[in-house]
């Protein structure tokens, strides 16, 4: 089984595959809505709240991987906390490119928009449970998510 450590999560390092967000740390607005997409013309935002439970023990053990082929889809942590950031691009086949899985982690503040038809591991809580606000678009139809099992599941550690 591969394994990997999750870096801190960046701006920088997440580009390719969305956008890192933050709150300002000067008095005033920040818009988010660079990654923001919508690829279907009959899909509604849909914004939504979710209490996110913790792993039960690290490391993490992936063994899917997830999509919105026609949306972003952005997660705002509403308390503190850390969770992983999992994401792969796109592979010959379509599916994620499982030699490429990058791991992150979001510290307490972060939030991010995987980008449109991003590959990504399902939301993943380190330590207490975190309530979530989520924002994508939605048609109520199988085309709002494609969850894919991996080949080679892999495991990923935080740094000590």
């Amino acid at each position: 089984m591969r394994l990997m450590t999750a870096r801190p999560l960046t701006a920088e390092a997440f580009a390719p595959y969305g956008e890192v967000l933050a709150a300002p740390r000067e008095f005033g607005r920040t818009y988010i809505e660079q990654r923001l997409a919508n690829g279907r013309p009959t899909a509604a935002p849909s914004l939504s709240f979710s209490l996110a439970k913790p792993i039960a023990s690290l490391p993490l053990h992936a063994t899917q991987m997830e999509r919105h082929e026609f949306s972003s889809q952005s997660f705002v942590p509403m308390d503190p906390g850390r969770w992983f950031v999992i994401v792969a691009p796109m592979a010959a086949n379509d599916g994620p490119d499982e030699n490429r899985v990058e791991a992150f982690v979001a510290e307490p503040g972060q939030g991010v928009t995987y980008g449109m038809n991003v590959w990504h591991h399902p939301l993943s809580v380190i330590g207490d449970p975190i309530r979530f606000a989520i924002f994508m678009w939605l048609e109520r139809s199988r085309t709002d998510e494609e969850f894919v099992s991996l080949a080679e599941p892999f495991q990923v550690h935080l740094n000590p």
